[in-house]
């Protein structure tokens, strides 16, 4: 069974090379299990796999060569206007927490999974799809009535 970061560098490495579907998100087990839990999980390490993919601008702004000048060796750059809007550019994760240990485990302790565990719940619990509207039903009920007729089940 894949975990963690596993899946994170089997996806990224298949992105890399140009796929644009990462397949088994959520399954365990060589895909014999599905887990909600492990599908939120999946669905953030896609999110990943998809900002790094996508690149990483580099330009005298986003290096911030200006700054580096300015400030010069041992200079503080997390305090500055351009460390802090560049900083949100990347990678967010939800279910990962990059807090010390000691802030972690005063909020309860609770690893990436257990999180994923509460994110697959809370969704469960309260998420309400939109219909699909008639016309879409009808093509869709079409769909599988040729299919039945193609293999002679009706």
């Amino acid at each position: 069974m894949q975990t963690g970061h596993e899946k994170t560098l089997t996806g990224l490495m298949a992105a890399l090379a140009g796929a644009n579907l990462i397949y088994g998100a959520g399954m365990t087990e060589s895909g014999v299990t599905f887990d909600a839990a492990q599908f939120v999980l999946d669905n953030e390490l896609a999110a990943m796999v998809r900002h790094t993919v996508a690149g990483i601008a580099v330009s005298d702004e986003t290096l911030a060569v200006d700054d580096i000048h300015a400030v010069g060796p041992f200079g503080d750059f997390l305090s500055l206007e351009a460390t802090m809007r560049h900083m949100r550019s990347q990678s967010q994760p939800v279910l990962m927490d990059r807090r010390v240990r000691e802030e972690w485990q005063g909020m309860g302790g609770h690893d990436a999974y257990a999180r994923a565990q509460a994110k697959a719940r809370e969704i469960l619990a309260e998420h309400r799809p939109e219909p699909l509207s008639e016309d879409v039903l009808v093509r869709m009920r079409q769909v599988v009535e040729e299919a039945d007729r193609a293999v002679g089940v009706r």
